[in-house]
């Protein structure tokens, strides 16, 4: 995307800041937050073919880094991103190494007992003086800089918009290069990509690397924003509903994303305000109903669009 186009995009997602309500801007920027969530999902699963039910696990990690300097040394948000993306990065590393052996269903099992897992460690006395234990840690929402008139929720949401926005032109770039094609390779043919003298070992447990990095820096911005991590916040709930948003949004997709970010904080409180006694059943019919109409989730049904468009007889294609 030319930069013209990036810096007209960015502007245009600057409006809320002056059109929303303090609330409704929080909501909008968790969104932001679980739309980079489900990229990092996306790039393991999607882009690589590695099902993974337990990116909660790193969306976790990622909030404990940050919550635990703020907290408890006082340190700024920023510095704290750095170690949350070694930290996670070396997580997501580590569970890469069953990837290496497992696939399919029997990965998918692994990732989730880690997603089950994480929360119950977390509450373990043995580093309770570290996480808060089942009280979980409070910290402070960052403030903007002196000379920038924002207030803290309207910082966050400049900040939010930042951290993706910069993890997402990355991943696109890492995409388009060699590596990209390298994952996509081994997740079309593992056996012509190894053939063709591709190290999987390698690139599948630096893959799951790269996402849970992504997903770490979500769990890190969740963290500033709710000002609250407790280990019941990152249930395997979490890891699904994040799945839920790559398949809705669409499987290896970047734009993909985007949507499953939004659908996974709109349609729960949509379902919600529909009926407060059986939202389940609401959340359900509507996730039923997606998936009935965009079989290849809302990116597919943009791309057949687009696709459709460029296909009129007469229509310069560009």
């Amino acid at each position: 995307m030319k930069p013209p186009l990036l810096a007209a995009g960015f502007a245009l997602a600057l409006v809320p800041l002056w059109v929303l309500e303090s609330f409704h801007l929080f909501q909008l920027t968790l969104a932001v937050i679980m739309a980079l969530a489900v990229l990092g999902l996306n790039i393991v699963t999607g882009y690589n073919g590695q099902i993974s039910l337990g990116h909660g696990a790193f969306f976790a990690v990622g909030a404990y880094a940050t919550a635990i300097p703020m907290s408890l040394l006082d340190w700024s948000f920023w510095a704290t991103l750095p170690v949350s993306a070694i930290v996670c990065g070396a997580v997501g590393w580590g569970v890469g190494f069953p990837a290496l052996r497992l696939g399919g269903l029997y990965l998918a099992l692994t990732t989730f007992a880690l997603a089950v897992a994480v929360p119950q460690i977390l509450k373990h006395k043995a580093v309770e003086a570290w996480t808060g234990g089942v009280q979980g840690l409070f910290l402070l929402k960052p403030e903007a800089p002196a000379w920038l008139a924002l207030t803290p929720d309207q910082y966050m949401y400049v900040v939010a918009l930042l951290v993706a926005g910069l993890c997402y032109l990355l991943v696109a770039n890492l995409l388009r290069g060699r590596i990209g094609r390298a994952m996509m390779a081994v997740r079309d043919n593992p056996t012509a990509a190894e053939a063709m003298g591709m190290d999987l070992a390698s690139l599948k447990t630096r893959t799951f690397a790269v996402s849970a990095i992504i997903t770490g820096m979500a769990g890190s911005l969740s963290a500033a924003v709710v000002e609250f991590v407790a280990p019941d916040s990152f249930t395997f709930i979490l890891s699904i509903s994040l799945f839920v948003g790559m398949v809705v949004g669409g499987v290896g997709s970047i734009l993909g994303s985007v949507f499953g970010g939004l659908f996974v904080l709109f349609v729960p409180n949509l379902a919600e305000a529909i009926s407060r006694s059986a939202p389940g059943v609401i959340y359900g019919g509507i996730l039923i109903l997606f998936l009935f109409i965009l079989p290849d989730g809302v990116a597919g049904l943009v791309r057949r669009f687009t696709t459709k468009k460029r296909s009129i007889p007469g229509r310069e294609t560009s």
